[in-house]
């Protein structure tokens, strides 16, 4: 187990409807990274932009960019994580991909389909949440608009951070900055969010806020809105343990259930 987890978030534009252009960008800023790293966080559709045509996008498990993430994880000995458009029988999905540095893959297919914008329309919904075990760490991996419901993200299993990948427009984005605080704080566990910045096609503008939070709720970043950065933090076990312990308040947590 380690005892810290090196964490780089890549707050980036996004070229629209262009997967080979993103993959190109995604790989400069990456091979960038120059100091080692345990996880690297792409934004949500990070080929492509929050698109509502899947057909001209769409990839599947054995695609360019799953390969490419695979050989670039392997390459950096890091995981990588970001949303994708994927097509799988005959369905589409805004398919999160958690990626090992040793080629194997986990996914996480996004629950709360973004209706206001018809996401439901184009994309269907998954039913499982995901817990990705990696270095000893337990991470929670969520898209986007899953941060407006708590229940979904409520931390019954003790995991250490829950992270979202996002395309969360700059008109709603002082939710997006509340949201987050809110969720590291109820779950007393690190909390990430990465979300892309720039204008996409839509005329929708995204000012990224991308931020890593600590179980106290406070942040542990430096990130400047509405700019192209890259900022590694350091999330420690010890901190998440200190706190759990001297303050327990996940011991009085609620019980519950959840329906489809």
């Amino acid at each position: 187990m380690q005892k810290e987890l090196q964490v780089a978030l890549i707050q980036s534009n996004l070229a629209w409807e262009n997967p080979e252009q993103n993959r190109i960008n995604f790989a400069s800023k990456i091979s960038a990274i120059l100091e080692p790293v345990d996880l690297i966080i792409l934004p949500e559709m990070f080929t492509s932009g929050f698109t509502m045509q899947p057909d001209l996008v769409a990839e599947t498990m054995t695609g360019d960019t799953v390969s490419w993430m695979q050989k670039l994880a392997a390459i950096k000995q890091a995981a990588i994580t970001g949303s994708v458009v994927i097509k799988e029988n005959n369905t589409y999905f805004n398919r999160l991909l958690f990626v090992f540095p040793d080629g194997k893959i986990k996914h996480y297919d996004k629950k709360h389909t973004f209706t206001l914008a018809g996401e439901h329309k184009y994309y269907s919904a998954g039913s499982d949440i995901l817990m990705v075990q990696y270095l000893g760490w337990k991470i929670c991996p969520l898209v986007c608009y899953d941060l407006r419901f708590p229940v979904w993200a409520r931390n019954t299993t003790d995991y250490d951070v829950l992270l979202y990948v996002a395309n969360w427009p700059k008109i709603r984005v002082g939710a997006w900055d509340a949201l987050l605080k809110a969720r590291a704080i109820e779950n007393m566990s690190y909390c990430i969010g990465v979300n892309r910045v720039g204008l996409d096609a839509n005329n929708y503008d995204y000012s990224g806020n991308s931020a890593a939070y600590d179980v106290l709720g406070e942040r542990i970043d430096t990130i400047t809105p509405s700019k192209e950065v890259t900022e590694i933090v350091t999330l420690k076990k010890e901190h998440i343990s200190k706190y759990r312990a001297k303050l327990g308040f996940l011991n009085d947590r609620d019980s519950f259930s959840l329906k489809a």
